[in-house]
């Protein structure tokens, strides 16, 4: 069963910003040929749409994992979770990152969540996840600890 679920979506403002392919693909392409130009700006910018849409991460929390994208992280295996949002966020995807933690970041969204990691066999301390609703995470995650200490 699923405690949590969150896509980390591209925001709306990535699909005006990758607009910008039309132009630049009409600029090389309308004057060899104004039809292929349409149709190959047209192209390029609906597969980074797709693109962009395809590889949008998801992060759960069911009764058994702590999933963020392809990685899974045992529940029991994991420590406590701390939400960051505003400067606190910054600093942690900054100058408090630790290079040996795993990461699945996301510049379009500011919130994360760090997840310590209990397992001496692995080599990452600690996960640090883009999430819009860190708090959820962080109380799916302390639900689990709840009932397995009860």
């Amino acid at each position: 069963m699923t405690t949590y679920r969150e896509r980390l979506w591209p925001a709306p403002w990535l699909f005006l910003a990758t607009a910008l392919v039309l132009p630049a693909t009409l600029l090389v392409f309308v004057p060899i040929n104004f039809t292929v130009g349409v149709v190959v700006a047209v192209v390029f910018y609906v597969g980074i749409c797709l693109a962009m849409v395809l590889s949008a991460p998801s992060v759960e929390v069911t009764e058994t994992h702590f999933i963020a994208g392809r990685a899974r992280l045992p529940l029991t295996a994991a420590g406590e979770a701390v939400a960051f949002e505003g400067a606190e966020a910054t600093l942690e995807r900054g100058q408090r990152l630790d290079a040996r933690a795993w990461l699945v970041l996301r510049g379009w969204i500011a919130p994360v969540v760090r997840v310590e990691v209990t397992d001496p066999e692995d080599p990452a301390p600690y996960w640090l996840v883009s999430s819009r609703h860190p708090d959820k995470i962080v109380e799916a995650l302390a639900s689990y600890r709840n009932a397995a200490t009860n």
